[in-house]
Order: C-alpha cells, then sequence, then structure tokens
C-alpha cells in the first residue's frame, strides 16, 4: 500500500508544478505583451530630444550645404571670374542666405509656438535644452548670414574669387564646396597650421 500512496503524491506534486509552469508562462506573456505596448506608445509619441536632434541636422545641412546647383563648368580660354561665373556664384550665395534666414523665421515661430509653461521639471528641462540648442544653431546661421553678405560684397567690388592673403586666385570648385572662402587652399592650411601651434 505505502508505494500507491508515493504515486499518488508524484502524481499531485507534478500537476502543482504543471500549474506553476502555466501561470509563469502567462504572466511572462503578459510581460511581453506591456513591453511591447509601452514601446508602440513610445514609438507613436515624436519626443522633444528627437525634434531638437532633426532641428539640430536641419542646421547642420544649411551651414554646410546651400542647395542644389549645377556646378560650372568652364569653357577652354575663359577668363576667370567672368560675368558667367559672377552670375553663378551670386546665385549660390543669394539662394543659400535665403535658405538660412528662413531657417532663423522658422526658429523664432517654433520658439514662440513651443513657449508653453511645463509643470514637470523634465519637461521644462528639456525644452530649456531644445531651446538652447536652436539659439546655438541660429547664432551660427547669423555669422553665416554676415559672411554671404561680404562675399555678395565682394562679388559687386570685382574681388571675389581672389585670396585675400596672396592674391591669386581661389579657383571655382574649391568656391563652389565653399562659397564664402576667401583664402585660397595653401594660405588657410598654413593659417590652420599657425592656429595649432598657438592652441597646442
Amino acid at each position: 500500500m505505502a508505494p500507491v500512496k508515493k504515486k499518488a503524491t508524484s502524481t499531485k506534486k507534478a500537476a502543482a508544478k504543471k500549474k506553476v509552469a502555466t501561470k509563469k508562462k502567462a504572466a511572462s506573456a503578459t510581460a511581453v505583451k506591456k513591453k511591447s505596448t509601452a514601446k508602440k506608445m513610445a514609438a507613436s509619441k515624436p519626443s522633444q530630444t528627437s525634434k531638437a536632434s532633426d532641428a539640430k541636422k536641419k542646421a547642420d545641412n544649411l551651414l554646410q550645404g546651400y542647395g542644389d546647383f549645377t556646378p560650372y563648368e568652364p569653357k577652354k580660354g575663359e577668363e576667370y571670374m567672368n560675368e558667367a561665373q559672377v552670375e553663378h556664384f551670386r546665385a549660390i550665395l543669394q539662394s543659400w542666405k535665403q535658405a538660412l534666414m528662413h531657417e532663423v523665421d522658422r526658429t523664432m515661430h517654433y520658439m514662440k509656438d513651443e513657449a508653453a509653461n511645463f509643470p514637470d521639471p523634465n519637461d521644462r528641462a528639456t525644452q530649456e535644452s531644445d531651446f538652447t540648442m536652436e539659439l546655438r544653431a541660429r547664432d551660427r546661421e547669423r555669422k553665416l548670414i554676415k559672411k554671404i553678405e561680404e562675399s555678395i560684397e565682394m562679388l559687386d567690388m570685382g574681388d571675389y574669387g581672389y585670396c585675400e592673403s596672396c592674391g591669386i586666385e581661389i579657383g571655382i570648385r574649391r568656391l563652389e564646396a565653399r562659397p564664402t572662402a576667401n583664402l585660397c587652399i595653401d594660405c588657410k592650411t598654413l593659417e590652420e597650421i599657425k592656429e595649432k601651434q598657438r592652441k597646442g
């Protein structure tokens, strides 16, 4: 009779284990569901940080690039900085300036629209961080607009495209890569070396 009781006890234990395992599976399935729901909700809500990083990327693109343009193809024996080249660079500089000014206006509207007094300190801190990044980008853009205006003035005076240090031609390709360049590549390299030596 004793062995039969042991079998009954082991059957009860096995049934209890099955119940515990089933409960654990159900609990883990619920946890997975909760996690996936939380992820979906987080993905559906565009965070303040992603907005700020998007704005920063856009600002950096504007600072580095100035829209699409067709590279100038100089004809054989063509004079450097002739009327066609001057107009080519004027169009590049003006379109870049317009894009930057539009971005400055957009920031002002964005800051007016988003200027809410958040009760949560974390939200306030995020907003202040976003505004600081935006203002820093706008400050860089304002400085760049000033440089663009100086370059347009040089175009009008006939000095654009020549190195301010040694007076040689800067070159069309360098100017297309950096329309506000006022030094040839050699003088710019020398300036950067001197700057490193001063700092180092």
